[in-house]
C-alpha cells in the first residue's frame, strides 16, 4: 500500500516508523516530498521527491497529479489540507483516501484561530458545554491594536498577540512593559517577549495588517491532547504535559478527558485531531484547536496508542476494538537529537 507524506514537520518521521511498525504486520510504502531536499524525513522514507514551491489551487493540482503519476492510495497531507479538504473529491476519482476531515467548512474554521474561538461562544450560547476561551480581540490596524491592548490591560492581563492563521509559536509575542536590561541582553536568549511600543512601531509599517489576535497571556501549565476518533466515536484522548524543556508527561487528567469528550460530541471531527489548553487560575483554556496530527504526538504514542497507523484504519473503514485501547499515562520522556547522513544518489 502507497503512502504518501507531502511537506510536513520532521517529526513526522516519528509516524513513518509507527505506521511501519503496525501490530498487524502490514507493509507500506512510504512517498514524501518537500521544497527542500534536505528536509530530513526525506531519509526516512523510501522514495523522495522535491516538491514545487507553489500554494493554493496550484499546490493541490500538483498533489492530484503526484497521486496520479505514483498510484498513491493514501494521502497524509498537510501543507494546503483545509484546501484539499475542499477538493477531496478530486482525489476520490483517483482512488486516493486523504487524512483529512470531509467537512471542510469545520477544517476552515479550525484553521482560523478566531473564528475556531467564536464557534465555540456560539456553542455555549446554545447550551453546549465546551471550554473557555481567553479574553480576545481580533484587529488589523495600529489604533485597533492599542486600544485591544488597553482594553486587556484595564481587566488585569498580560497581553500577548499572534496571527489568525499560522502554525506553533510564529509571530507569537508577549507584550512587557519594559525593555531588557543590560543583564537580561547577556543572560538570555531571544524570546518571544516584546516592549509595548515596539510592538506598535512593527505595527505601523503598514495602515493594515493580515487579521491578528490580541488577548490575555495564560501564566499556568500547559496541555496538549492528541485525540483519536471515528465521526461518531473519540477512541482515545491523551493529555501531555508541556513540562520544563523538553520534557514531557502523559497524565490521566480526566478534565482535559472530559473536556476531548465535550469537543468531539459537537464537532464530530474524525481521525486525529489535537487540542491544546492551557490553565489561568486553575481553569483550562483553549489555545487552539489543530485538524491534524501535532507535532509531538509522538510523545502520546508511548501510551501504547498507535495514533496514525489507527487513523488509517478509521480512514480505510475498518472497526477498532475500544476495549483494547488501554493508554499507559504516568509516562515522562524526552528527546535527544543525533546527525543523520544525508543521501541524496536514492532521490528524485
Amino acid at each position: 500500500m502507497r503512502i504518501w507524506f507531502n511537506r510536513w514537520f520532521t517529526t513526522v518521521t516519528h509516524y513513518i516508523d509507527l505506521i511501519r511498525g503496525n501490530e498487524d504486520g502490514r507493509r507500506f510504502v512510504v512517498y514524501g516530498s518537500h521544497p527542500n531536499p534536505d528536509a530530513l524525513y526525506l531519509q526516512y522514507c523510501d522514495y523522495a521527491y522535491t516538491e514545487p514551491d507553489v500554494s493554493g489551487d496550484e499546490y493541490v493540482d500538483f498533489c492530484l497529479d503526484f497521486c496520479r503519476k505514483h498510484k498513491i492510495n493514501i494521502f497524509i497531507p498537510r501543507k494546503e489540507n483545509v484546501l484539499i479538504s475542499k477538493r477531496l473529491s478530486d482525489f476520490e476519482a483517483l482512488g486516493v483516501k486523504v487524512l483529512v476531515s470531509p467537512d471542510s467548512q469545520l477544517m476552515e474554521t479550525l484553521d482560523d484561530k478566531a473564528a475556531a474561538y467564536q464557534s465555540i461562544l456560539e456553542k455555549e450560547k446554545q447550551g453546549a458545554a465546551l471550554m473557555s476561551i481567553p479574553d480576545f480581540f481580533v484587529v488589523n490596524n495600529l489604533k485597533e491594536f492599542k486600544h485591544a491592548y488597553k482594553r486587556l490591560r484595564e481587566k488585569g492581563h498580560t497581553v500577548c498577540f499572534k496571527p489568525v492563521t499560522g502554525e506553533g509559536a510564529n509571530g507569537f509575542r508577549v507584550i512587557k512593559e519594559n525593555i531588557e536590561t543590560i543583564d537580561q541582553l547577556f543572560t538570555q536568549g531571544i524570546g518571544h517577549r516584546i516592549p509595548y511600543h515596539y510592538a506598535c512601531e512593527i505595527l505601523r509599517q503598514q495602515e493594515a495588517f493580515p487579521d491578528l489576535m490580541v488577548l490575555e497571556f495564560l501564566e499556568g501549565q500547559e496541555y496538549s491532547i492528541d485525540c483519536l476518533a471515528s465521526k461518531e466515536n473519540l477512541y482515545a484522548a491523551i493529555p501531555r504535559l508541556k513540562g520544563a524543556g523538553r520534557v514531557r508527561e502523559l497524565v490521566d487528567h480526566h478534565e482535559l478527558i472530559q473536556l476531548a469528550r465535550n469537543f468531539h460530541q459537537h464537532y464530530q471531527l474524525p481521525y486525529i485531531f489535537n487540542i491544546q489548553v492551557k490553565y489561568s487560575n486553575g481553569e483550562p483554556k483553549l489555545l487552539e484547536i489543530n485538524p491534524r496530527m501535532s507535532g509531538g504526538m509522538h510523545f502520546s504514542c508511548l501510551s501504547g496508542i498507535n495514533f496514525p497507523y489507527l487513523a488509517i484504519k478509521l480512514l480505510l473503514g475498518e472497526e477498532l476494538n475500544q476495549a483494547e485501547l488501554k493508554p499507559r499515562f504516568g509516562i515522562r520522556a524526552s528527546h535527544l537529537e543525533k546527525e543523520i547522513i544525508l543521501r541524496k544518489d536514492e532521490f528524485a
